[in-house]
């Protein structure tokens, strides 16, 4: 599921969470053997005609369940259905229908059947219901935020800023919650599905649009079947006003539902789509299965994207202008990663949240073989290196990546699961091999289709292709935890003629790690590489060499899921960029020269990273370079100035300017100014704010122009800001309006400090009341999932440091209307 935009939005730093898997409501006290769900009957055929409330937000469902005993014979069934309103159970029995007894709980309901059923015996049950989301009660986790499966998003249209939407969201379980099912991921089912919604909205559902209907009320009924089977948390319904831009691969239809405003762009954000399709393809030796692929864009979507088979739902932080396309779109590896999943989860599903990883860890690293494919090793190596400091920071070592013990379903989301999980795949292809790799993966699906699988039969797949036994490799990642600590010392003894090795595995515990590894010796441009296993806590590893190498590389490949310290010297790291050259090395002698600036050799180095071939390295050494150093400073200025007006990449000319702009400098002045108006969000943010620096007045002037215009990601930040600090209370107006304007998430999160800023400058009261009031409608909108997260900071931050300092003016009036407020336990003491 949904690129790991996991933790979603909302630190308290205000900074935007990279989409990093991380942990829900803590439920560890309460963990216990979660086995595979029981199958007791199996979904067969699920057909649904269904009409929605928009008043209530209310959908009004009939359902045909068609079912068969697993094995053995059984005369009743439970279905999950949340919170919903039962009002007709029966058989089908040919045209007539015999009403059955049952009981219901809210949660299960338990179907008493007619007659006992034998194993491979069809039957089909009748249900008619209200599911009534907004008043049933699941517990999220930090993948998805919130579980009450069917969402109304402005459902009477009262919010002139937000579209009318309806859109579903079944990972874990929560397609019971509109729709009578057996919500496990280990069932499969075809489809059908009859929309009823108002004539002036398109639908999006699983499968292919058959027909559509008009009725005589204004409303359209859209009928869409699913003749492949897939599990119950991919159904997928969508409707909404949005434009619907077709492409095709191989024959099928291929579509993208945006917001109409971004028809124009739609193909910029998802036109690779057939491209990758075709990738994938030949990748798995398996040709995309399904009979569409439709991608939809969701407002106030609680994940980052879903994997709805046929029908990807995407947060509508997906949809970007043209101006922000400039720094490149933002959004391409969310899109590999859920085209993936119709591969692994969708084709081929885990059979329990246990074994998530073989869905999760999948889409994950699809996001690396992607990049590799279409932009190079360089940025295949960045996304991986990310996504595995991702994993490392997340404090997530304890647990398995196949976890049996869990508080919740919802634990399992997290950075083990999915960047962990991608980082194994990444050292098995190493291993084995990109060619047996893609072999075993053709071997997995085409063994398990339309089935569901766990982790062992993903190994068996890779001992057929390979003919190794690779139970340890399991064993080690799949069915342990944590990661190697390694700390490298090298040596060369002269005597010997040797250079030595030593690896001392630190990490706490007991556990060791098998380490398949290339070492490379460096003679110059010369490379002798040496294939080792580091198996225990300390291994010594010896190489003939002549003559003391110019640098020995523990990890050539730099494919290892661990953290490492080593005792290089910058002669070493200044080799290892010249001559090793992968994005890692680089990026690790960049690191070592950035902690040495004092030391002409690393000045040089950094001076040439500036120029790297690739944009992240370059972006990544202007970040690092100190310009208060007065020989850094003189080495890398006119290289800065260069790159400020001549980089081909965006973000890496945004970021020259934002160097250049500490220097508070007027002679860069003219620069500045003629930046702002670049077409790129991040280059004009980042001329505006060097501008401030120089010459408030002009910066005002142009911050107010710009706050006429659409200004989003860093430009936005930054016309806030130098309106802000002006202190001039005649840019209340716009800012408040900006904030109010901003579409749910992290961006309009990122305003709180702001706000506050400015609110606590004026005196004004109504200015005052209508912050404060805005500042708390978005608060009460926050999920409970993230609510222990903000409201510390919300409340207990602004809020409260909004009302000391209107006490400490005198404005008593305006701290009482802002402690009114708060919720009493934040109230106390004052």
């Amino acid at each position: 599921m949904k690129k790991v935009l996991l933790a979603f939005f909302f630190v308290l730093s205000a900074a935007t969470l990279l989409a990093q898997p991380g942990s829900g409501k803590d439920t560890s006290w309460k963990k216990e053997f979660r086995e595979t769900s029981t199958r007791i009957n199996d979904l067969v055929h699920t057909k649904l005609d269904v009409k929605f409330d928009y008043d209530k937000s209310y959908m009004y469902g009939k359902a045909w369940i068609t079912l068969k005993p697993h094995f053995y014979a059984t005369d009743s069934l439970t279905l999950d259905a949340k919170g919903m309103d039962i009002h007709k159970v029966a058989l089908v029995k040919g045209t007539a229908t015999k009403e059955l007894k049952y009981g219901y709980d809210g949660w299960f309901l338990r179907i008493m059947l007619d007659k006992t059923y034998k194993g491979e015996e069809n039957y089909t049950v009748y249900i008619e219901y209200t599911a009534k989301p907004d008043e049933v009660k699941v517990q999220g986790s930090a993948a998805i935020n919130d579980a009450k499966g069917l969402y109304f998003i402005n459902p009477k249209g009262e919010d002139k800023d937000k579209p009318t939407q309806i859109w579903t969201q079944g990972e874990t379980e929560a397609t019971s919650v509109w729709c009578p099912t057996i919500d496990k991921p280990n069932q499969k089912t075809t489809q059908e599905m009859y929309m009823t919604v108002p004539a002036k909205y398109v639908t999006l559902s699983n499968g292919k649009l058959v027909s559509q209907k008009k009725n005589a009320d204004g409303t359209r009924t859209d009928y869409w079947k699913m003749d492949l089977p897939h599990a119950p948390y991919l159904f997928y319904m969508g409707v909404g006003d949005y434009a619907i831009i077709k492409d095709t691969w191989k024959g099928k239809e291929v579509s993208y539902y945006v917001e109409k405003e971004y028809a124009p762009v739609a193909k910029k954000i998802f036109g690779l789509t057939p491209e990758m399709i075709t990738f994938f393809s030949k990748l798995t030796g398996v040709d995309y299965p399904w009979v569409k692929y439709a991608q939809i864009t969701g407002r106030d979507y609680v994940s980052g994207a879903m994997e709805n088979t046929t029908a990807t739902l995407h947060g509508s932080s997906a949809q970007q202008d043209a101006r922000q396309l400039t720094d490149g779109n933002g959004w391409e590896s969310t899109i590999a990663h859920e085209l993936f999943h119709q591969w692994f989860g969708d084709y081929v599903t885990s059979e329990s949240w246990s074994n998530i990883t073989v869905n999760e860890s999948f889409a994950n690293y699809s996001e690396v073989l992607w990049y590799e494919y279409k932009y190079g090793k360089d940025a295949a190596d960045e996304q991986n290196y990310n996504d595995m400091q991702g994993y490392l920071f997340s404090n997530s070592g304890k647990k398995d990546l196949v976890r049996f013990y869990y508080g919740d379903k919802e634990d399992v989301f997290d950075a083990v699961s999915y960047n962990k999980g991608g980082r194994i795949l990444h050292m098995l292809r190493n291993y084995v091999g990109a060619e047996a790799f893609s072999k075993a993966l053709n071997v997995y699906l085409t063994t398990n289709k339309f089935k569901a699988a766990e982790a062992q039969q993903l190994r068996l797949a890779f001992e057929e292709v390979t003919g190794r036994d690779l139970n340890w490799y399991w064993n080690q990642w799949y069915y342990g935890s944590g990661h190697p600590g390694l700390d490298i010392n090298y040596s060369y003894d002269e005597t010997t003629k040797k250079a030595r090795v030593i690896v001392n595995q630190t990490q706490s515990g007991d556990k060791i790690f098998k380490l398949p590894v290339a070492v490379d010796v460096y003679n110059g441009a010369n490379k002798t590489r040496y294939n080792v296993w580091a198996k225990n806590k300390v291994d010594t590893f010896y190489f003939d060499a002549q003559k003391k190498p110019d640098l020995v590389n523990f990890d050539g490949d730099k494919i290892l899921l661990c953290t490492k310290k080593e005792n290089k010297t910058l002669d070493e790291y200044i080799h290892q960029y010249k001559y090793a050259g992968s994005y890692l090395d680089r990026r690790e002698a960049i690191d070592f020269a950035a902690k040495n600036q004092d030391d002409p050799k690393a000045v040089d180095l950094l001076k040439t990273a500036l120029k790297d071939q690739y944009d992240g390295l370059r972006n990544l050494a202007i970040g690092k370079i100190d310009l208060k150093k007065e020989n850094m400073k003189q080495a890398a200025v006119p290289v800065l100035v260069d790159l400020a007006k001549n980089d081909p990449e965006r973000p890496v000319k945004g970021a020259a300017i934002g160097k250049l702009g500490q220097l508070k400098d007027p002679a860069y002045a003219g620069l500045f100014k003629a930046a702002i108006n670049d077409s790129s969000y991040t280059v004009s943010g980042n001329a505006l704010e060097a501008l401030s620096t120089i010459d408030e007045a002009a910066a005002l002037n142009e911050a107010k122009r710009l706050a006429t215009e659409t200004t989003k990601g860093k430009l936005s930040s930054v016309v806030n800001s130098v309106l802000i600090k002006s202190g001039d209370e005649s840019v209340a107006d716009i800012v408040l309006s900006k904030f109010e304007k901003a579409p749910f998430g992290q961006a309009k999160f990122n305003l709180l400090q702001g706000i506050g800023e400015m609110l606590a400058k004026t005196k004004n009261a109504e200015t005052v009341k209508r912050g404060i009031d805005a500042i708390v409608k978005f608060r009460d909108a926050i999920p409970e999932a993230f609510k222990g997260q903000t409201d510390t900071y919300i409340n207990g931050t602004l809020l409260k440091g909004l009302m000391n300092k209107k006490t400490e003016a005198g404005l008593q009036e305006q701290a009482d209307y802002i402690k009114s407020k708060l919720p009493e336990e934040e109230k106390k003491g004052f």
